[in-house]
């Protein structure tokens, strides 16, 4: 039992570290927006450790990936509370994926292949529009329009969209990708 939780805590923190560096490093993240949010492939360690490990891994390595944007001066805090939903809540909550980790180790080991492509993505969209809950809650108590006379609800929502959907889309594939070519990787030794 101690090997099987030694192994939980490396990979999760490498797949962290991985997210961090896919995040930071400026010709792997698109950034175009002032307040943050990039189009990037980030988000996919989340995935295949909420894939691989469940709630439990995919939780932690989200809410770790946030609070180390924080920690390295990458993130962009105003307010104490703005920092904690936009970064401790919002990159946690990705790791909800991991709610359809069972279901598609079962798809695997049986070779369904629809059935773990449709979980993958499933799981990809619950943890980012979770994700893009958390922001655009953020971005409508905490940052005001940057367009004269529009609505921060519409600001906010236009603004988390431009980079969420973009950053779903690419998370979905490649983590299918991945796992539809090795998709051993996702069942755990016992």
């Amino acid at each position: 039992m101690g090997s099987k939780r030694t192994l939980f805590l490396i990979e999760v923190a490498i797949f962290t570290a991985l997210a961090l560096m896919l995040d930071i490093i400026p010709f792997l993240s698109i950034k175009f927006w002032a307040q943050g949010g990039s189009v990037s492939l980030a988000m996919i360690p989340v995935f295949i450790v909420a894939f691989r490990w469940g709630l439990k891994g995919g939780l932690l390595s989200g809410f770790l990936w946030g609070v180390l944007q924080v920690a390295l001066g990458t993130g962009y805090v105003l307010h104490p509370l703005q920092g904690f939903i936009d970064y401790a809540l919002a990159f946690t909550v990705i790791g909800f994926a991991g709610i359809f980790a069972k279901r598609i180790q079962e798809a695997v080991q049986d070779g369904n292949t629809k059935t773990y492509l449709t979980y993958i993505t499933s799981g990809v969209f619950l943890g980012s529009m979770l994700r893009f809950i958390a922001h655009y809650v953020a971005g409508v108590v905490f940052f005001e329009s940057a367009v004269d006379g529009q609505p921060v609800w519409l600001y906010s929502l236009l603004y988390n969209v431009s980079y969420i959907i973009p950053s779903l889309i690419i998370s979905a594939i490649v983590v299918f990708f991945l796992f539809h070519k090795q998709p051993k990787t996702l069942i755990l030794a016992a």
